[in-house]
């Protein structure tokens, strides 16, 4: 089975600029994640979008790149039935002429 969740939005604080460290600003994060499905090794896709959201706020990133690996172990962490993980996070409105986007995909 693959979960896809696409175009989770939130504001977080992210960033390394000082206005980025004052106030939060959107981020949206897609993701696939793979496993294989069992009634025992059912994976609760709105809690997954949950934890995405609580890292990202709690954590409070300076890079994409330590963003996007802090979700990953929450992730692999939480869910170690997971096969295969890709993850986005864009930054929509950081530049004004387009998004600016991170991903990544780990197999395990």
């Amino acid at each position: 089975m693959t979960i896809h969740i696409e175009s989770l939005t939130f504001e977080v604080i992210i960033g390394l600029l000082d206005f980025e460290r004052e106030r939060p600003q959107r981020v949206i994060v897609d993701l696939e994640a793979s496993y294989d499905y069992t009634d025992a090794n059912f994976v609760n896709y709105a809690e997954m979008a949950s934890d995405i959201a609580s890292e990202l706020k709690e954590k409070k990133y300076k890079l994409l790149e330590d963003a996007l690996l802090g979700i990953k172990y929450k992730l692999h962490t939480d869910y170690p039935q997971l096969k295969k993980l890709q993850l986005k996070i864009a930054k929509p409105d950081i530049l004004p002429e387009c998004s600016v986007a991170l991903s990544n995909t780990w197999e395990f």
